[in-house]
């Protein structure tokens, strides 16, 4: 009889642990989701600037018409983006190539004159600083995450529930986000 309570207890016990792991990995998940859906708020208002923002500047920039279509291309590739891998990989491209239009635009003083464009690109980069926060925190979220679904024996109970915890990838700097814009302001 003392053998029976010993072998429930016991198993009281792992399956008390097992509930523990499976709710904290539930909880570390949703806090991934959420820090991305705070990148994706911010990555939306980015895709409606941008449009406003290569209007604004296509008469000044008349030079930089391939810059300004680049853009444009790489906007509508992170918008139709799906999954979080290709959407990271879309916005590193973007965040690559709006870097280089802001780049450019410092050697136009009309345009970075005009009240209109001024304006737009103050907010697409403090949109850029929202964006690179919220970055850091997914990357935090998800680095916490992916930690907990690989040790041990978190990993056992990972496995024993299929693919319902698969790790999260990160926000990396792209290799176009890496390059560092020719800004001449020399008028």
């Amino acid at each position: 009889m003392v053998i029976l309570f010993i072998v429930l207890g016991i198993v009281v016990v792992l399956a008390l642990w097992l509930i523990g792991v499976y709710n904290n990995l539930v909880t570390l998940k949703k806090r991934v989701e959420n820090a991305w859906s705070q990148i994706d708020v911010q990555l939306k208002r980015r895709h409606d600037l941008i449009p406003n923002l290569v209007n604004s500047v296509k008469g000044y920039m008349k030079f930089e018409q391939d810059t300004l279509e680049k853009v444009m291309q790489a906007r509508a590739r992170a918008v139709s983006a799906q999954g979080v891998g290709d959407k990271i990989k879309a916005e590193q491209e973007l965040g690559g190539v709006l870097g280089r239009l802001l780049a450019i635009a410092e050697n136009y003083p009309d345009l970075k004159a005009n009240t209109n464009v001024s304006q737009l690109m103050e907010e697409l980069t403090s949109t850029e600083n929202k964006i690179s926060y919220a970055r850091q925190f997914y990357n935090d979220s998800a680095t916490k995450f992916n930690t907990k679904i690989e040790i041990f024996p978190n990993n056992i109970v990972v496995g024993f529930f299929g693919g319902k915890f698969e790790a999260f990838p990160l926000f990396e700097v792209g290799e176009v986000e890496r390059e560092t814009p020719n800004v001449d302001l020399s008028f």
